[in-house]
């Protein structure tokens, strides 16, 4: 679950740089990506941000099967794509 918005410089870099890369591409492959676009920081985006816990964007969170939040590993913030790559084998070794 990845949160987003247009105004975040961060994001951009997360979506250009990492999401973007081809080794992050493949890997991402066998996941269902939702993105949670707080853009206009509204009431709504706030109850979400507030639900899961986050100040705001950037944010990436990983699920299991169960739709269970892997939370030892959300990423906030940037991460280039090869730490970004460490953190999903690493949720998923487990």
């Amino acid at each position: 679950l990845d949160f987003y918005a247009d105004w975040c410089v961060e994001c951009k870099h997360l979506e250009r740089d990492t999401f973007a890369h081809p080794e992050v591409r493949a890997a991402l492959d066998s996941f269902v990506l939702l993105r949670a676009d707080v853009t206009a920081n509204d009431a709504a985006d706030q109850a979400l941000l507030t639900r899961f816990e986050l100040f705001g964007p950037p944010a990436v969170l990983l699920f299991d099967g169960a739709q269970q939040e892997l939370r030892a590993h959300r990423l906030i913030g940037y991460a280039g794509p090869d730490d970004f790559l460490g953190r999903l084998g690493a949720a998923f070794r487990e």
